[in-house]
């Protein structure tokens, strides 16, 4: 087998809480469409693109529509169209066609044009659903105007694919961490065989605006370096196209499952019920803990349950079931991206 396919085939799945490409920014914090706006009709200059690797093909677009404004700066208002899949499986779910140009009528009743660079991550079909006003795309404006509008159908072939490994693969807490990208042809399990540009990026810079991309080696492959601090953030790698991500994959790191607790006594009448108080680090809130006994002195048994709060604290019920000495210690199964993890023994006396 080809030894970058095997390289491959182990980075993926390296990464837990792998989450889906965000559609976009657009409308996360916009309020309602502008009422200045009026769009009448929109037309792609294709029905139908094929497009192979990393390649964009640039379709043509068209909008006619007015802008309701006596504002002499409103004069250069561009446009940017929005597609949305409608059929088909790719990486990209959403297109944007930004930056229109007023290129005939007046700002009331003209033509707008541009292009919508379509990469062939976006397999499938693809629909015309709104129009935005304004040079801005990460939500702070208004929504689209809908409008529904025509479609184009892609053809993707040798669509390019991330896979990520994160170094360490468990993130300790208080530790950076490095994360290992490499981008391929998804049908060939290797590397095109130049420099691309990619973006590894944390927190709001994976959802939000173009935070500069670096070139890979000609393997496909970049590494980027983040401190300690960047560990419980969304880490993502973003390809960039013209207006929209052609490719984006993101995850949060994995993390150890630490456990601590205490018992509220440490010893009980036979059949008292003893709360048991401890915390998790990370506040994994809502992650289940397990108390456990110990039975015939090798094999720990469930005895009560709990979650962890949004503290990151819990609390969990011990009953010492004999007079004598009795062993429990709490556990942490796998939840999300935190590990297994027990707590350090402790012993209730029954009395």
């Amino acid at each position: 087998m080809n030894t970058f396919r095997v390289a491959i085939t182990a980075v993926l799945g390296m990464v837990s809480m792998l989450l889906p490409a965000p559609a976009t920014a657009v409308s996360s914090a916009a309020q309602a469409p502008d009422p200045k706006l009026t769009v009448t009709d929109v037309g792609l200059g294709r029905a139908t693109v094929a497009v192979s690797g990393l390649n964009r093909v640039a379709v043509p677009v068209t909008v006619k529509a007015g802008y309701n404004s006596d504002d002499p700066l409103a004069q250069n208002t561009r446009l940017s169209v929005l597609l949305k899949r409608t059929a088909g499986v790719g990486a990209v779910s959403l297109m944007i066609a930004g930056q229109l140009t007023r290129t005939a009528g007046t700002l009331k009743n003209g033509t707008w044009t541009g292009t919508v660079d379509v990469p062939s991550t976006a397999n499938g079909t693809f629909t015309v659903f709104g129009v935005l006003p304004g040079e801005t795309l990460d939500g702070s404006g208004p929504t689209e105007t809908l409008f529904n509008g025509p479609s184009i159908a892609v053809t993707g072939l040798h669509q390019p694919k991330i896979g990520v490994s994160v170094i360490p693969r468990v993130v300790p807490f208080g530790s950076g961490f490095q994360v290992k990208a490499a981008i391929y042809d998804s049908a060939t399990g290797k590397p095109y065989g130049n420099r691309i540009l990619l973006q590894i990026q944390n927190d709001n810079l994976c959802v939000e605006y173009d935070a500069g991309s670096k070139y890979t080696d000609a393997a496909g492959i970049l590494v980027a370096s983040f401190p300690a601090a960047a560990a419980d953030f969304l880490t993502c790698v973003r390809v960039r196209g013209k207006d929209f991500d052609t490719l984006w994959r993101g995850w949060f790191e994995l993390r150890p499952g630490i456990v601590s607790a205490t018992p509220s006594k440490t010893s009980a009448k036979v059949g008292t019920i003893v709360p048991v108080n401890g915390s998790v680090r990370g506040t994994p809130a809502g992650c289940p803990v397990v108390l456990q006994r110990l039975y015939a002195g090798s094999q720990w048994r469930g005895v009560s349950t709990g979650k962890v709060r949004s503290s990151g604290r819990f609390t969990v019920n011990a009953q010492p079931p004999y007079a004598g000495n009795v062993s429990y210690r709490v556990s942490l199964p796998t939840c999300d991206r935190f590990q297994a993890g027990v707590s350090k023994t402790f012993v209730i006396r029954g009395i």
